[in-house]
């Protein structure tokens, strides 16, 4: 199913989901996003734009791996080494400078890779009457994969600014790009970080 690409408006109804730029993505860990650096100038942009449109992810380990459930259990086993009990805590914090755009912005901490696993956040965004979501940030193949999948599902047309994204593997995050302009153009937009800046004007951010 190849679809024309379908372009929305970004105005009063659009909001900036930023996910899990974290630093325990961006520092010498196990989990490093070698992108990152690259991508955080830009993600910045972005926010600084409509920073009170803006909501940050974090992916909130386990406290240990036998509080998690099922699967997951195993992983952190694994990755034992990240669960609250054994990590830093502060590497769970935001990246700076987005940190310090928090307030205007918001936080959503979530224990899984998709935002909208148990529907909080849903209701948060149609309080705030969203239909289109920009989404940057971590992973491309991971953690905004799951994102951008469960917001079409609720409906949400979905704008992605490929040069606002970051993954640790080239292959995974070009072969997205093409799966998502292919099969999902009427429901996601590939652009660029300029792009959405200039239609996203600064006097349709202000409530």
């Amino acid at each position: 199913m190849n679809s024309h690409n379908v372009r929305k408006r970004l105005d009063r109804q659009t909001a900036h989901l930023c996910v899990d730029m974290q630093r325990m993505f961006a520092e010498e860990t196990e989990w490093r996003t070698p992108w990152m650096d690259r991508v955080l100038p830009v993600v910045e942009s972005i926010v600084k734009h409509c920073p009170e449109r803006t909501i940050f992810t974090r992916f909130i380990p386990p406290r240990t791996a036998d509080e998690a459930e099922g699967a997951w259990r195993g992983y952190f086993q694994r990755h034992h080494r990240f669960t609250r009990d054994e990590i830093d805590a502060g590497l769970l914090d935001l990246v700076q400078p987005l940190a310090a755009l928090v307030p205007p912005a918001t936080l959503f901490d979530k224990s899984v890779y998709s935002p909208f696993y148990d529907g909080r956040l849903v209701s948060r965004l149609r309080e705030r009457d969203v239909e289109t979501l920009i989404i940057t940030g971590a992973e491309t193949d991971v953690c905004v994969l799951a994102a951008v999948m469960d917001a079409m599902d609720h409906g949400f047309h979905v704008v992605l600014p490929r040069d606002a994204l970051c993954s640790g593997a080239d292959e995974t995050h070009d072969a997205l790009m093409r799966v998502y302009e292919s099969r999902f153009s009427q429901q996601v937009e590939l652009t660029t970080a300029v792009e959405v800046l200039r239609r996203w004007m600064i006097d349709t951010c202000r409530t």
